[in-house]
């Protein structure tokens, strides 16, 4: 899991399937899995790559990307010359940008050159993608993600439509998942599975199902079915962490005497911390984010960061496109980069 300061959660490089964990019974697939597995359809041409993908040093990187970011969203591609996986995604990327026809630009970053950037943001593994819009990192991914789904994160990003029916069955599903609706949101990941065996974004998308019913070791079985050697990926990385800070909230304490400790002692630290995860097991998500930004505010030194690190397992287990996840990541920038 990577220390990343905007919490996405990346991990290794695309690439390995993961086996088909159980799954409920199925119902007939939805309108949007009509025709699965086509491929989508070629969208027109746009401008120039010249004029929408360049690289960028550590001394361009506030005119390249903040800046920019300001005109259209700008993604930023961590990418090493020694790196396999950055060389399948480059041209994915680029691809992609360009059918975009302008919407979003591409800025590449060789972390080897300049690798202050990659640091401050905490990326470990590449290739990592960010995504900034409007000055702020909102979003992202990591791996060499098939076109498709490179495609799909460029039109959510853009507000655009794909015309991927595996994008759209997922984004149904999720949005199902989202509203309550854990039963049904479960039957189409099954559904999507059944077309594409091992996806994985359906896969820790039925975790997460099970989660939301309460069934955590059912989800532990899902997650535990993932190879151990395939690569990681973000929801799968959000399932784990929500069942690693599930385990560690049995072990917490009485939250009024922590709240009464606090407000005898605005620095008690453990307090705040402790707190901090039993709002996150309330699914508090402001109030949890709260409290770790004020130990990161007061001291960054405790627990050697930990609060900080322990945001970034939130950020993961929300995902990165919580209204939670891009509150507090605009007030760890501020915190870390005012």
């Amino acid at each position: 899991m990577s220390d990343n300061p905007y919490g996405n959660s990346f991990g290794g490089g695309y690439g390995a399937q993961t086996s088909r964990p159980a799954a409920p019974a199925s119902t007939a697939p939805s309108a949007g899995l009509q025709g699965f597995g086509a491929a989508p359809g070629t969208a027109p041409a746009g401008a120039p790559v010249g004029d929408l993908v360049k690289d960028t040093t550590t001394a361009k990187f506030a005119a390249d990307v903040v800046q920019e970011s300001r005109n259209q969203p700008v993604l930023v591609d961590f990418w090493a010359p020694w790196c396999g996986p950055c060389k399948q995604l480059t041209p994915i990327l680029e691809r992609a940008v360009q059918a975009a026809g302008g919407r979003v630009k591409l800025v590449k970053m060789n972390i080897d050159e300049h690798p202050a950037i990659a640091g401050q943001l905490g990326v470990q593994s590449i290739p990592a993608v960010f995504a900034f819009v409007d000055g702020q990192p909102v979003d992202g991914f990591m791996g060499a993600l098939p076109e498709s789904e490179v495609t799909a994160f460029i039109d959510r990003l853009t507000k655009g439509t794909g015309g991927d029916p595996l994008a759209d069955a997922l984004a149904q599903a999720n949005e199902l998942l989202a509203a309550g609706d854990a039963a049904n949101a479960a039957q189409l990941f099954a559904v999507i599975l059944q077309h594409e065996p091992g996806h994985v974004g359906a896969t820790a998308g039925l975790a997460e199902c099970y989660l939301a019913m309460g069934e955590h070791a059912q989800a532990r079985a899902i997650v535990d079915q993932v190879p151990a050697d395939a690569p990681d990926d973000v929801a799968l990385a959000a399932v784990r962490t929500k069942l690693k800070l599930a385990e560690e909230i049995a072990e917490l304490g009485d939250p009024v005497q922590l709240q009464a400790r606090i407000e005898g002692d605005a620095d008690d630290h453990q307090a705040r911390f402790d707190l901090a995860l039993i709002a996150q097991a309330q699914g508090d998500r402001q109030t949890a984010a709260g409290h770790l930004l004020e130990i990161i505010r007061r001291d960054r030194t405790f627990m050697d960061d930990g609060a900080r690190r322990k945001l970034l397992e939130f950020f993961e287990a929300w995902g990165p496109a919580d209204t939670a996840t891009k509150e507090a990541r605009r007030k760890l920038s501020t915190l870390l980069f005012a």
